[in-house]
C-alpha cells in the first residue's frame, strides 16, 4: 500500500478525533473538542492517506510525541533523537498493516527531517504496537508511569537508530 503524508487539515483532524478504538485500545480515543482539535492542528501532526485518499492514520513528532512522565525519567535528554508518535485508523488495525505503515512513516520522517535516530513511547499493554516497533528497529530502553486523562499509565520507552538503512529501501 502506498501512503501520502501531508499537513493536518481541520477536516482530517475532526475525522481523526472521532475515531473509536475497541477496548483495551480505547485508551487512544481522542476528545473531539476544541482543545483536542487544537493539538492535532499544532503543526506537529501530519495526516496519512492511503492510495484511495482515505485517512489511514497520522504521525506526529517533537513535543507532541512525548509523555509528561518521560521528563523526570530522563528520556528526553538526548536532543539528537526525534520523538515520534503515530496512530492508525482503527478500521485498519489488527490486519497486519502496521509494520508497513510504520516503515513508510519512518522513511518519510527521515526525508523530512534528515533524521535517522528516533524515540517513542507506547503504552506497555499495547503488545501489537510494541511488536510492530520492534520489527522496525526499535529497542526497549525503560518504562515510566505517566498520568494520562487522570490515570497512571505505564509506558515503554523505545529507541531506534536507522542510519544503516537507505531511506528509499525497505527496512
Amino acid at each position: 500500500m502506498s501512503y501520502t503524508f501531508k499537513e493536518m487539515t481541520k477536516e482530517a483532524a475532526v475525522i481523526i478525533s472521532q475515531w473509536e478504538y475497541p477496548s483495551p485500545y480505547n485508551f487512544y480515543n481522542m476528545d473531539p473538542d476544541e482543545e483536542g482539535l487544537a493539538e492535532l492542528m499544532n503543526g506537529d501532526y501530519f495526516c496519512v492517506t492511503d492510495g484511495t485518499g482515505h485517512i489511514a492514520g497520522f504521525f506526529c513528532f517533537g513535543l507532541s510525541a512525548r509523555v509528561p512522565g518521560g521528563y523526570a525519567a530522563g528520556f528526553y535528554t538526548d536532543e539528537q533523537r526525534l520523538d515520534i508518535g503515530l496512530g492508525m485508523n482503527p478500521a485498519l488495525t489488527g490486519q497486519g498493516l502496521g509494520s508497513e505503515f510504520v516503515q513508510e512513516g519512518l522513511k518519510w520522517l527521515q526525508r523530512q527531517h534528515g533524521q535517522s535516530t528516533f524515540r517513542l513511547v507506547v503504552a506497555s499493554f499495547n503488545e501489537r504496537a510494541r511488536r510492530v516497533y520492534a520489527e522496525n528497529g526499535f529497542v526497549p530502553r525503560g518504562t515510566v508511569f505517566s498520568k494520562i486523562n487522570g490515570e497512571e499509565v505505564e509506558f515503554l520507552y523505545m529507541e531506534a537508530d536507522l542510519s544503516r538503512f537507505d531511506v528509499e529501501s525497505a527496512f
